[in-house]
């Protein structure tokens, strides 16, 4: 029993290490990480089902001992599978979540006809707005060079005045 059980306890602390590995693999290498590991908690289980037998085989006195020691194992080996289990849920929320927005970002170029009656209103309104800026600013300048030929026009009609008398 010892030898399965040390084997078997190495193998939950290579699945911790492995489970590292998930957080940094790029995409293409996902899916072969998070197989190998499900496929070594397969293999622990099986490893467990067989340890759980030998430990009622155990001599009364060391048989307590050894289902605690492999009921610790279980554990960790369920939890290991519930971080994985987690793991994947959120890979898949993720993955979902970046299909719908690629779809929003698709829909707006499927609606350019609606987006360019959009933008044609919107620059003809801007166009107005500018339009009456212009007027506004034209009207202003216009009434400084009438005030300034009304006064040009005073000031010849005085020098013609000055002159012929």
């Amino acid at each position: 029993m010892e030898p399965l059980y040390q084997q078997t306890h190495k193998q939950v602390h290579e699945i911790q290490s492995h489970m590292g590995r998930l957080e940094t693999a790029d995409k293409q290498s996902l899916h072969l990480v998070e197989n190998e590991i499900q496929a070594r908690i397969d293999q622990i289980f099986s490893h467990l089902e067989r340890l759980e037998i030998l430990s009622s085989k155990e001599p009364p006195n060391k048989r307590q001992n050894a289902k605690l020691r492999v009921d610790q194992l279980k554990y960790d080996v369920q939890h290991l599978q519930t971080a994985l289990r987690n793991f994947q849920h959120r890979r898949y929320a993720r993955e979902q979540q970046e299909r719908q927005r690629e779809e929003l970002l698709s829909r707006t170029f499927t609606t350019n006809g609606t987006q360019k009656k959009i933008l044609d209103i919107a620059n003809m309104l801007g166009l107005s707005n500018t339009v009456m800026r212009l007027i506004e600013k034209r009207a202003f300048q216009d009434k400084y060079f009438m005030i300034g030929g009304m006064l040009l026009t005073c000031v010849l009609m005085f020098l013609a005045v000055q002159y012929l008398t």
